[in-house]
């Protein structure tokens, strides 16, 4: 899998860390990093609590690039 690097800015555009996003939407720090390393593919409950934390679609944030 590649790195996240939409995840990634968009979190970092709120000046948000991982720790912080990752205690918003129910997870780890470590679970959050593993999915913008591309380590781990996160349950379409958890890209949907991301994506609503961070005020993106799915698309926005775990679309494929064109």
């Amino acid at each position: 899998m590649a790195k996240n690097l939409k995840l990634k800015s968009a979190r970092a555009a709120l000046d948000m860390s991982q720790k912080e996003l990752a205690e918003r939407v129910g997870v780890s720090r470590q679970t959050m990093n593993s999915i913008e390393s591309g380590d781990y593919n996160p349950t379409i409950n958890l890209c949907r609590a991301i994506c609503k934390v961070l005020g993106k679609t799915l698309d926005e944030i775990f679309g494929e690039d064109e």
